[in-house]
């Protein structure tokens, strides 16, 4: 048992409320208490008899500290780079240009399947490290790059095994093999839907705890997605859909009525989609580096404004964002999509918990998993200025990760 007090917090954003000089007591994994230092109790039942007594006492400095941050849509399982796409696309090369000259999904498709599993996973591991030391402790991963049944599966256990590894987040692991069609079912795009969905259940007995579908121009239709979410949903993998990432094509409506656990992207929605996600409980995942990259916005104060849960995420991928830094992604959203320094923290934070699922993080409170960063700023207001605030320290489940 290992009892762990952090005092001296200059300012504690606890994901419901800010107070000044807090104090957080924690319990193994746990948060056993939390609050103004001054209300601390001299003992804590079943925790500690005397606060005198605790393990750890940790002097913070007066320093910024919250919960630790997720990540709600990623990629990150591929090999290679697409550098050279990046470049043609920043100078105005179509997409069929683009092709043409090797590149585009079908390019990460041919490296990640061509990279040996040693490789592969290292490129991985250094991913999720980054992922963690930046303040994020834990990351929603997709699959997706090697749209094969074993390919597909042995992402989604690669995953799982990672997340056991010292200094890695924690993941929440999302099947994604419908993602775009292979190049093996060229002109058999019903027969891959087909496969997709029967492998929906090894892919929850290997760890999957998501499906999700690219709804959109040049991926799957509505019918192909539902199709495909309705198999995962019926193993217990929770709905997930990109949607509206290039275009409107009624993915927000099969998101309500799939009961999607997300509807992610969003960078097309109109109102009537906006009051659809409000009316049927659909949350948002946005992300604000690859909206920027299409120069097209998602209306997220409209979504709060309406009531809908938003979350942030950094899309981190091989084609379009490399970032592994959350705070980065807060930053963003306050700038492009003129979020609240508040609104952007809570999307970042308890917005991420409920789109996973999660409800044991992304709040300072007791019982709640011990995931907290102390931030190299005394106030949340540096999100903003920083573009990229750097964490002090970083605790996943009570343990300091540096």
């Amino acid at each position: 048992m290992t009892v762990r007090l952090l005092t001296n917090i200059g300012r504690l954003w606890t994901g419901n409320d800010v107070c000044s000089n807090g104090a957080i007591l924690v319990h193994n994994d746990r948060i056993a208490w939390v609050g103004r230092a001054a209300d601390l109790p001299q003992s804590v039942p079943g925790v500690v008899d005397d606060i005198v007594d605790v393990d750890h006492v940790e002097n913070l400095g007066g320093a910024l500290v919250t919960p630790g941050l997720i990540d709600a849509h990623t990629h990150p399982v591929y090999a290679g780079n697409r550098y050279a796409e990046m470049a043609m696309r920043s100078s105005g090369s179509s997409m069929s240009a683009i092709t043409a000259a090797g590149g585009g999904v079908g390019s990460t498709v041919t490296v990640t399947r061509g990279t040996d599993p040693w490789t592969m996973c290292n490129g991985v591991r250094e991913r999720l490290r980054e992922w963690l030391l930046s303040g994020t402790t834990t990351v929603e991963a997709k699959t997706g790059y090697h749209l094969t049944r074993d390919g597909e599966l042995a992402d989604v256990r690669l995953l799982r095994e990672l997340e056991k590894e010292p200094m890695m987040p924690r993941v929440h692991v999302t099947f994604m093999a419908a993602n775009v069609v292979p190049p093996e079912y060229f002109g058999r795009q019903r027969d891959y839907v087909e496969a997709v969905g029967s492998w929906c259940a090894d892919a929850a007995a290997a760890g999957a705890d998501s499906v999700d579908v690219y709804c959109d121009e040049g991926h799957f239709t509505t019918d192909e997605a539902r199709w495909v979410l309705a198999s995962g949903r019926n193993v217990g993998l929770l709905p997930r859909i990109h949607a509206g990432a290039h275009s409107r094509r009624g993915a927000v409506q099969l998101a309500a009525e799939m009961g999607c656990a997300s509807a992610d992207l969003l960078h097309h929605t109109s109102d009537d989609d906006i009051a659809l996600m409000a009316r049927y409980g659909v949350p948002a995942v946005v992300c604000p580096g690859t909206a920027l990259q299409h120069g097209s916005l998602p209306p997220v104060r409209r979504m709060l404004g309406q009531g809908v849960t938003v979350a942030l995420g950094s899309d981190h991928n091989p084609g379009h964002c490399g970032i592994t830094s959350m705070s980065l992604v807060i930053s963003l959203a306050v700038a492009a999509f003129g979020m609240s320094v508040g609104d952007a923290l809570r999307a970042a934070t308890l917005g991420g918990a409920t789109v996973l699922g999660a409800p044991d993080r992304g709040v300072l409170a007791p019982g709640r998993l011990a995931d907290i960063v102390q931030w190299d700023a005394d106030h949340e207001g540096a999100f903003a200025w920083a573009f990229g605030l750097k964490p002090r320290r970083v605790w996943r489940g009570g343990v300091p990760v540096q």
